[in-house]
């Protein structure tokens, strides 16, 4: 199952999920993006989101306005809806209307590959050193076997000597769980390192437990700013 974690106020753009998309409002959009892989469900705290939903034909579960992360409010909706412990959910942001289908895939199958016992698994993109200046970017490590060893804001890794052909890696905002991994996910405390760098991810890596992350090619990016709408409308309306 795919949950849309959708929370009405942001303080960088309000309302943003509202935003028209090429005649669609944003997480409506990103709903029908995706909603050819998986069943799509949206997790709000808004009743105007929900009718919203509702006249578009999507489901949308209503949720706390209290939760500190999209994590938090999707696993209280796979709880409404009573998923069980090996179901695979999928985190998609509601500020990625234009993310492609197969990216998404990509993590559902990493998840389906996992024997682990926590199973939490995410994806990135290699970026240009540009991109990686900005801090609305995040930035991830990874180790020999695939899996996260920090995430960041910052630019990281430090390019000490200057190497000219470092690519960094792009973190994009896609998370896969079974089940019982989110709801293990979501009683850890958040961290120090989750409350500075605010990245929700950093509560899984400050506890010992492995993020599997995926390879993907991918133009699409969040939408945190009226800045990133305008571009994106500019990049991507030129191809619906």
């Amino acid at each position: 199952m795919i949950i849309i974690p959708a929370r009405l106020k942001s303080s960088r753009f309000p309302q943003k999920i509202l935003a028209d998309i090429l005649g669609l409002p944003m997480v409506i959009r990103t709903a029908k993006r995706v909603e050819g892989l998986d069943k799509v469900v949206i997790a709000t705290d808004s009743q105007e989101v929900i009718d919203l939903a509702k006249k578009h034909n999507i489901m949308a579960i209503l949720t706390s306005e209290n939760h500190n992360s999209g994590t938090d409010r999707i696993n209280e909706a796979s709880n409404i809806l009573g998923l069980h412990d090996d179901d695979i959910i999928i985190n998609v942001q509601a500020d990625e209307p234009f993310i492609e289908p197969e990216v998404v895939k990509a993590v559902i199958d990493r998840v389906k590959q996992s024997q682990d016992d926590f199973t939490m698994a995410s994806a990135y993109k290699e970026i240009n050193s540009s991109l990686a200046d900005d801090p609305n970017h995040v930035k991830v490590v990874v180790d020999g076997n695939g899996d996260a060893i920090y995430f960041s804001r910052s630019k990281i890794p430090y390019n000490r000597d200057h190497y000219v052909d470092l690519q960094y890696l792009g973190h994009l905002g896609i998370y896969g769980f079974k089940k019982k991994s989110l709801n293990q996910f979501c009683s850890f405390s958040s961290s120090n390192l989750e409350n500075i760098e605010k990245l929700e991810q950093l509560r899984a890596i400050s506890c010992g437990k492995k993020i599997s992350m995926v390879k993907v090619s991918s133009e699409s990016f969040g939408i945190d700013t009226q800045e990133d709408l305008n571009n994106a409308l500019l990049i991507f309306g030129q191809k619906e």
